[in-house]
């Protein structure tokens, strides 16, 4: 690997330096080697502690560690990496993949829902699995009991994959082991974090984004109210894709979800037709967008200390847009998204979906 490479990849692994982070500051000072020794100045100037950044030894033992799962990195706005999913505003910079890269060239569609579903729920998006595979689509999911694994397993020869919250070599839950690796054969096994993470329960909303976001749409099978299949949804409708639910009967709790999804307006989905119907008009869109991380470059000035009084004065415990911000402060563009990136990197900021911040909270006079 370069030795750019392995600079990014210590930035990403940097404790404190999310996907908005890290791309702002490859936008701003042109390459991580620089953004790298940046760092502890912009974090002094947020009145703040500069993150640990991880090490050159640690990168590169990572990168061996990949190299002998048989596996790869997908940099953002590089090569491979999944166009649908490099729209996102915190798409994830890198992401290690395993298996045929090709299923990523096909429209992907995502089929989520509830870990304790229904066996005729299970029977369900397993058909509709099998029928948008004859169609050419990919289908995407979790890896998860329940709905996700029924999925899978009807795309199993027609295009699979799965996104898994934890490092690629893990198998969770422990019963889908079998079904993993032989998604690494016959299809496709994403992940953000590195080898060797076990899944935590903030590694899974991180897991749904990109399943949403690899997706033209995301169809809800099973889902309980306020489960992980819900946030899932949300987020693909924050990205601008299609959702889509499966209705079920009014007395079962785990179809509550999506009946609500479809009452709030998410498409009604009886078959494979009704997914396409609703997928193809957006997909010509995608395929035409860009992928690189200068589509949307802000105009980078210096912060100071003017700038900074207004933008924390403009800030609070509760998210507000960036360009909320930005219209408020009368500051330019660039000079307000400076002074963000420095309170970030200082640990002096949230990020929010929606390309909302906030102060945290521990840090409020």
């Amino acid at each position: 690997m370069s030795n750019d490479f392995v600079d990014r990849l210590r930035l990403v692994r940097s404790p404190g330096i999310g996907p908005v982070t890290y791309r702002q500051l490859i936008s701003r000072f042109g390459s991580a080697a620089v953004a790298l020794d940046a760092v502890p100045d912009l974090a002094a100037r947020g009145g703040g502690r500069a993150p640990r950044l991880t090490s050159a030894v640690d990168a590169e033992r990572e990168i061996a560690r990949v190299e002998k799962l048989g596996a790869r990195y997908l940099v953002h706005g590089q090569g491979m990496y999944p166009r649908p999913l490099a729209e996102l505003d915190d798409a994830p910079p890198l992401l290690t993949v395993k298996g045929d890269l090709g299923l990523l060239d096909k429209p992907m569609v995502a089929i989520v829902g509830a870990r304790n579903a229904s066996a005729a729920a299970c029977r369900f998006a397993r058909q509709l699995a099998h029928d948008l595979g004859q169609q050419g689509v990919a289908v995407v999911s979790g890896l998860a009991r329940g709905i996700d694994s029924a999925a899978h397993d009807g795309s199993t020869h027609t295009g699979t994959i799965g996104v898994v919250a934890g490092g690629l070599d893990i198998f969770y839950p422990p019963e889908n082991e079998a079904r993993q690796k032989a998604m690494f054969e016959h299809g496709l096994v994403v992940a953000e974090m590195p080898p060797g993470t076990e899944p935590r329960a903030r590694h899974f909303p991180y897991r749904n984004r990109i399943i949403a976001g690899l997706s033209l749409g995301t169809v809800v099978v099973e889902a309980a109210p306020r489960s992980g299949s819900l946030i899932t949804a949300r987020l693909a409708a924050d990205a601008g894709r299609e959702v889509m639910a499966v209705p079920g009967s009014p007395l079962d709790p785990r179809a509550q979800g999506c009946n609500e999804l479809i009452r709030d307006g998410a498409t009604l989905i009886q078959n494979a037709a009704d997914v396409l119907e609703e997928v193809r008009p957006i997909q010509p869109t995608l395929a035409s967008s860009r992928s690189a991380y200068h589509s949307r470059e802000p105009e980078w000035l210096d912060g100071d200390s003017g700038a900074l009084d207004i933008v924390e004065q403009l800030l609070g415990p509760s998210p507000v847009p960036v360009d909320e911000i930005v219209r408020l402060s009368g500051a330019p563009s660039g000079a307000v998204q400076m002074v963000l990136l420095e309170l970030d990197l200082a640990g002096r900021l949230d990020r929010h979906a929606g390309g909302k911040v906030s102060l945290r909270a521990s840090t409020i006079d």
